[in-house]
């Protein structure tokens, strides 16, 4: 079973940055691919960023309402994924969620399906 804990989240203005964390265990970390996601008030939750695994040389690919505004990354020695945003909206309030997918996924299954593990979430609330 993989852990995922999310830090980070907070109250912001407008304009401003912000940074996520997500640490999680396991020892096959470097491999999985990370996401974030988030979950606004009666949205649905949506894709933020997603990094592939070192085999797929941790591509990186991102939703295009935060594209520009927003960096995942990741540190393999320190089974941890990041997520800066910079660049705040209002449209970005959200509860942001980190997802993980086992290492066994093949990159087909990771870019269609759903996440199989997933932290507990984090508000990130942006003000005017």
């Amino acid at each position: 079973q993989v852990q995922l804990v999310e830090s980070g989240g907070g109250l912001v203005q407008a304009g401003g940055s912000l940074g996520l964390s997500c640490s999680a265990s396991g020892s096959d970390f470097r491999r999985r691919a990370m996401a974030w996601y988030r979950q606004a008030p009666g949205k649905q939750r949506e894709l933020v960023a997603r990094i592939l695994g070192s085999q797929h040389s941790a591509t990186r690919n991102y939703a295009d309402s935060v594209k520009g505004r927003c960096t995942i990354s990741r540190d393999n020695a320190k089974n941890t994924v990041y997520l800066q945003m910079n660049s705040l909206k209002l449209e970005d309030t959200a509860v942001y969620y980190c997802a993980s997918w086992t290492a066994t996924r093949i990159l087909s299954s990771v870019t269609t399906t759903a996440p199989d593990y997933w932290g507990q979430g984090i508000q990130v609330t942006v003000s005017s």
